[in-house]
């Protein structure tokens, strides 16, 4: 019988398909792979955010006699603006990884092979990525949270008041995801308003992702993870976290492959160790996650005139609380505000007033 070695590259190939379609909250971030910055300074790299221009108005008849606006005679000369795109560093600390030593007589006698533990192996960088993101997201500062236990306010209404805070912070609408643990979930399908319960299973799942989705309402797609704690939602835009990973370069000394799919790389290695008759089986990847903050576009009332923000701001995800009675918001004035959440509130008008 001919022998057909199946070569290294494929094996990685299929277990980066894999780990692709088994994430959940990653496959929610902006995805970027390390293959073009290998050798950067201080193992990061450098992801470019577009910049923000301000509007600004001339004059009319600027300096003409008789006019609304002489200024003296002189014609008021217009102003420029330097147009810069910002980068967010995103820093390599990390390489997850899942080992396994397989003896001659597992491989050919109880599992025939690598395929199933290929699978498994996969499943445990998967899950440790999911983890990952989740931590990312939870100790992330939010300027906002919603409660979701506001008397007088129904679910279906903090859906839509977390959509008017991301128009206010002036989120792009397409990319925009609900991310919701059990607590919700469990409300979301029961409350007869939304008619989510409809979608669960209407069409095969090709992705933990698909799986995880349970339907789009008021401009969201709502994704369900048991990662997220279930009294926790994130209603954020795909944009607002970045994800990272690049596979580590093939040693001669053994056999294996590189491979990504949809910006997710891993590396499959393979050597056997004769002194105990063993194979040994490695699959990592390097990974990395950011969050972006934001200069914003304000417009001065005095002057009809826009601006550019003096700080960052992170309003790319705003945080639900299941069990809060009230929303947390930007401090505009009074105690426990600062210069950024009095900027924040004046330029969006999403705050409140400190005691």
């Amino acid at each position: 019988m001919t022998h057909s070695p199946i070569k290294p590259e494929k094996i990685a190939a299929t277990a980066a398909v894999a780990l692709e379609q088994a994430l959940v909250v990653p496959a929610l971030f902006q995805r970027e792979g390390i293959d073009g910055y290998k050798g950067a300074a201080n193992d990061t790299i450098n992801v470019v955010v577009e910049g923000v221009l301000p509007f600004r108005t001339y004059d009319w008849r600027s300096g003409q006699v008789g006019g609304p606006n002489p200024n003296g005679g002189v014609r008021k000369a217009i102003e420029f603006d330097d147009y810069a795109e910002k980068t967010v560093a995103v820093s390599f600390g990390g390489n997850i990884y899942s080992a396994v030593k397989l003896t001659d007589e597992q491989r050919d006698f109880d599992l025939g092979g690598w395929a199933k533990l290929m699978t498994k192996q996969t499943e445990a960088i998967g899950r440790g990525l999911e983890r990952e993101a989740v931590n990312h997201l939870l100790n992330q500062d939010y300027a906002v949270t919603l409660g979701g236990a506001v008397s007088g306010r129904d679910l279906r209404r903090t859906l839509i008041r977390a959509r008017d805070v991301l128009n206010k912070f002036r989120v792009p609408k397409e990319g925009r995801v609900l991310l919701v643990g059990s607590d919700w979930e469990v409300d979301l399908l029961a409350d007869e308003k939304l008619n989510l319960a409809s979608n669960v299973g209407e069409s095969e799942a090709v992705s933990a992702l698909r799986e995880a989705s349970i339907g789009r309402r008021y401009g969201f797609d709502i994704v369900v993870s048991q990662e997220v704690p279930g009294d926790a939602a994130f209603a954020l835009h795909r944009s607002a976290f970045i994800f990272a990973t690049g596979a580590p370069t093939v040693p001669q000394s053994v056999t294996g492959g590189t491979a990504s799919h949809n910006g997710v790389a891993i590396r499959y290695i393979q050597d056997y160790d004769a002194n105990y008759l063993t194979d040994r089986n490695v699959v990592n990847t390097y990974k990395g996650f950011r969050s972006v903050q934001d200069q914003l576009l304000g417009v001065d009332e005095s002057t009809d005139q826009a601006f550019i923000s003096t700080y960052e701001h992170f309003v790319r995800g705003i945080r639900l609380d299941f069990n809060a009675t009230d929303d947390t918001l930007p401090l505009s004035s009074g105690t426990g505000s600062t210069p950024q959440s009095i900027e924040l509130a004046n330029i969006t008008g999403v705050g409140e007033t400190g005691a």
